[in-house]
């Protein structure tokens, strides 16, 4: 049922339903208000209406800083930035020290794995050098590993990548 005296272009009013289910009175739109003409110059110190050019020589109030996005931090990237990477570990160095003094661990302390390091330390130490053998082997293994560039030794114990 329309309103005679509505145009017929506008929408019949909807009766949006409260909280508690009771129906609310219609209520018209606040009027729309016209912006001030782009000939006439705002004054000083007030701020221009939205989507008006600002005067010449005055700050726009309604400009935004660029937004600063967060991204995960590598850190590789973070130790860059530091130039952390003048102390960069050699990877030959490593590669050497596994091969010659890896039952010992020495190439681990080197790389900065103290926990694993300390493992290869104590088993050689506490089983008498018998247990070195074992160590030995390990440690010839990662020796080849760090020596043929495998990603899990492709870093120090910072995150730091081995230079050449």
């Amino acid at each position: 049922m329309s309103d005679p005296t509505r145009p017929p272009y506008e929408p019949e009013p909807t009766v949006p339903l409260d909280r508690a289910g009771d129906y609310r009175p219609y209520q018209p739109p606040p009027p729309y208000s016209q912006p001030t003409p782009f000939s006439q110059p705002t004054p000083y110190g007030q701020p221009t209406p939205y989507g008006q050019p600002t005067p010449y020589g005055q700050p726009d109030p309604y400009e935004q800083p660029a937004a600063i996005y967060l991204q995960p931090v590598d850190p590789r990237q973070l130790a860059y930035q530091q130039s952390l990477y003048n102390a960069q570990k050699s990877r030959l160095a490593a590669g050497l020290l596994a091969i010659f003094l890896g039952s010992l661990g020495v190439h681990n302390f080197y790389l900065g794995r103290t926990g694993i390091a300390v493992t290869q330390l104590l088993i050689t130490v506490l089983t008498l050098g018998f247990g070195g053998i074992l160590v030995s082997i390990w440690a010839l293994i990662e020796g080849i590993l760090i020596l043929t560039r495998s990603p899990s030794f492709a870093t120090d114990g910072r995150g730091i990548p081995l230079r050449e």
